[in-house]
């Protein structure tokens, strides 16, 4: 999970009568509650159908009135807030943030205006640094193609001496 909200390939599974407390619908935060790396991903759009989520992921459920599902993950991904659950994780060789440590969480919660826009800031400045790194692909197997065909024309050039 690196903090994107997941995909629709999801598995069907009949399930009985679990308990509405372990499915989210939309509107909800995902957090990696164990191993690493330890981050949350938005369920911001109204889902289809209901999907149950099992542990180490924790269902978090912000009041839509004063925090985006989307600004609450990202708050929470931020490098400060990582650091500050890192230090409270627990286990040696299981990494665990305890459900406490995370309700705990300080993080900055400015007007619902304000926190679009950070989402919506922190999406693009994602697309740009993907773009970036395909240009730079592209870049590099371009010089290795021109470099391949100087290579080839100075030894058909040898050659023809």
């Amino acid at each position: 999970m690196d903090g994107a909200t997941p995909g629709p390939n999801f598995q069907r599974y009949d399930l009985g009568k679990l308990s509405d407390h372990y499915f989210v619908r939309g509107g909800e935060v995902v957090f990696r509650s164990r191993g690493e790396p330890n981050t949350a991903a938005a369920i911001g759009n109204a889902l289809a159908e209901p999907v149950a989520v099992i542990v180490p992921l924790l269902i978090m459920r912000p009041d839509p009135n004063f925090v985006l599902p989307e600004y609450l993950a990202w708050a929470i991904n931020q490098p400060d807030a990582q650091r500050r659950l890192g230090a409270e994780a627990q286990g040696t060789s299981l990494r665990m943030i305890p459900m406490r440590v995370l309700e705990n969480l300080d993080i900055a919660v400015p007007d619902l205006s304000t926190q679009k826009r950070i989402v919506e800031l922190s999406a693009l400045a994602r697309q740009e640094g993907r773009l970036l790194r395909e240009i730079a692909t592209r870049k590099e197997q371009l010089a290795s193609i021109i470099l391949s065909e100087a290579a080839m024309a100075a030894d058909q050039k040898e050659i023809a001496q």
